[in-house]
């Protein structure tokens, strides 16, 4: 197997919270950290009753992996429950919502991909962010 990518780890404590549209957002792996050129993933971590607030992505499929917890998503308006060992795809452009369900605490591994053509095209909210005026995760530059 050839490739130009050297294996990287990066370790979930080495990274950055972002709470802007709700929940514990870590991106462990991207262009930013890892230099990679397909697409971004990190973790979700939500407590019993928080969310993450109804976005779309218009370039990119969303993979979704409940490690731990139950989810309800809502895709584009219709409700879906997600529990531990569910995986779940969002097609690219369906308006999604995430809300702990249950009474644990929830963690979820995601990933996206293809990247859209500038991080700030791949990410639309359809609902207003809980943290007016926050940063957006840092995925890396243009590609």
């Amino acid at each position: 197997m050839t490739t130009s990518a050297t294996p990287t780890k990066v370790n979930l404590e080495e990274v950055v919270s972002n709470r802007k549209r709700g929940g514990d957002i870590r991106i462990t792996l991207s262009p930013r950290t890892v230099g990679c050129t397909s697409g971004f993933g990190g973790t979700l971590r939500l407590a019993h009753g928080e969310y993450v607030t109804e976005h779309l992505h218009p370039y990119s499929e969303e993979f979704l992996h409940v490690v731990s917890g139950e989810l309800e998503i809502t895709l584009d308006g219709e409700p879906v429950r997600i529990g531990p060992g569910d995986s779940l795809l969002v097609p690219i452009g369906v308006r999604h919502r995430l809300v702990n369900s249950g009474p644990e605490p929830a963690h979820v591994v995601f990933h996206l991909s293809p990247l859209a053509p500038r991080p700030e095209l791949g990410h639309v909210d359809t609902e207003a962010p809980l943290v007016e005026g926050g940063a957006n995760p840092d995925v890396g530059g243009a590609r």
